[in-house]
């Protein structure tokens, strides 16, 4: 046999090798009878690998769906850490303007920010526990966090004077007077727009005093005509739930009301009849009305009302005492003047003359015999500024600052029960807890 070292020979042209020899492989070969050599070579096989190939595709089209979805999870947690971005700096604006703000805050304005970011913190947590590897981002958020934590407990422990005062306030029950007056007011609780909409700007609304029955819930809510003027429909509610829910015991039509006074005691809505001097008693539970009598001397005709709110020449008041009426008279040349009124009859009681000008003040209520009278001090703030006692006769001037959602206060009302102030605020119902030294 003979051993075929190279399949193809190597050739030499002008002393250049062309092709480069290359081993094949030791092939057996024979001899024919004319002494030539014979054998046999066997290539590769040349067929196309199609099964090779559906592999391949199958684990190129695997990895592809694996790479989306990797890739669909990285762009959700994008997002996620978009919106826990943005709620940091919601909350790092809160804590800024709680640092630099001159209100007191209550315990519970602290727990429901640290509530906020516990609540955030957990969900960082969780995303960082989804997230494979190290993710620089999300230990950001993290760290924010911690650091918003440390700085509202640092805030609520430099905060003594209002703390304090809210963990030591003595209890006050239900339509008691066995304080010394307000001395601070919490931030605004919104609890939503007036059932007629955003144009019905001017209203009133609150909760009803019934002295015999300090248990009763009964809410109203009085928006009137988009003319600022016209007290036309009000709805009763007799839950708190029912209010937010918009689901009213009975709405009634009245005809007509006059202004943003309208004070509800007992059971009964009371009322400036329109374009007259006459305050109205209305029974709620029969949409009737059951006495009307004049108030003596009152100057109406929109030239005494309050700054900013047109309309409201007489204002109806409920505290501790009863039934309270606030107007201005001729003799009064525009100054406040306080009448107590007796509820059944309307009858004036008693009359106080202060020497507070009612058209610059932007709004008023009562408290245990007390005015108070509030001023704007820009679209975001008003202050409770002054005060008319009158058991003793004494009038003076106080600072509590009331933050406000709106540019406009429409009304303000009192409840003795729960102690706290409902005030009409551009069409938005908000309330206030009072604390008390």
């Amino acid at each position: 046999s003979t051993s075929l070292q190279y399949l193809t020979q190597p050739s030499k042209t002008a002393g250049q090798l062309h092709t480069t020899p290359k081993l094949f492989a030791n092939v057996s070969g024979s001899l024919d009878d004319h002494g030539s050599c014979q054998c046999s070579v066997y290539l590769p096989d040349t067929t196309f690998p199609v099964q090779k190939v559906e592999v391949l595709e199958k684990i190129a089209a695997t990895l592809s769906q694996k790479f989306e979805q990797e890739l669909s999870q990285v762009r959700e947690y994008t997002k996620v850490i978009e919106i826990y971005q943005q709620k940091i700096v919601n909350l790092t604006i809160r804590v800024e303007y709680m640092e630099k703000s001159s209100i007191s805050y209550t315990e519970l304005d602290f727990q429901l920010l640290k509530v906020e970011i516990i609540n955030l913190e957990r969900l960082v947590t969780q995303l960082k526990s989804s997230v494979v590897g190290s993710n620089v981002i999300v230990e950001q958020i993290y760290l924010e966090i911690t650091n918003l934590t440390i700085l509202v407990n640092e805030l609520e422990s430099l905060d003594k004077n209002n703390i304090l005062a809210i963990r030591l306030a003595p209890y006050i029950p239900p339509g008691s007077c066995i304080h010394r007056g307000p001395t601070n007011v919490s931030q605004p609780y919104v609890v939503k727009l007036n059932w007629r909409g955003f144009s019905y700007k001017y209203g009133s609304w609150g909760r009803d005093y019934s002295p015999s029955n300090l248990e009763e819930e009964v809410y109203w809510v009085a928006p009137l005509n988009t003319d600022g003027r016209y007290l036309e429909y009000y709805r009763i509610y007799y839950s708190f739930d029912n209010l937010l829910l918009f689901t009213p015991t009975y709405e009634r039509r009245i005809t007509y009301g006059e202004g943003s006074g309208a004070a509800l005691y007992d059971n009964f809505l009371y009322y400036h009849a329109y374009n007259t001097r006459n305050m109205v008693k209305h029974n709620i539970k029969t949409n009737s009305v059951v006495l009307t009598k004049t108030l003596p001397d009152a100057v109406i005709g929109n030239r005494f009302s309050y700054a900013g709110v047109s309309w409201q020449d007489i204002d109806f008041a409920v505290d501790e005492g009863g039934l309270w009426v606030v107007y201005s008279t001729q003799n009064s040349m525009g100054n406040i003047v306080i009448s107590k009124l007796n509820e059944t009859t309307l009858d004036v009681l008693n009359t106080w003359q202060t020497r507070q000008y009612k058209p610059s003040v932007s709004n008023a209520f009562m408290i245990c015999g007390v005015l108070y009278a509030t001023r704007t001090l820009s679209t975001r703030k008003e202050e409770i500024f002054y005060m008319y006692d009158t058991s003793t006769g004494r009038e003076g001037t106080i600072s509590i600052i009331m933050d406000k959602k709106l540019d406009t206060i429409q009304s303000i009302n009192y409840n003795p029960i729960d102690q706290r102030l409902y005030v009409y605020n551009d069409g938005y119902l908000l309330r206030y807890d009072i604390t008390f030294q």
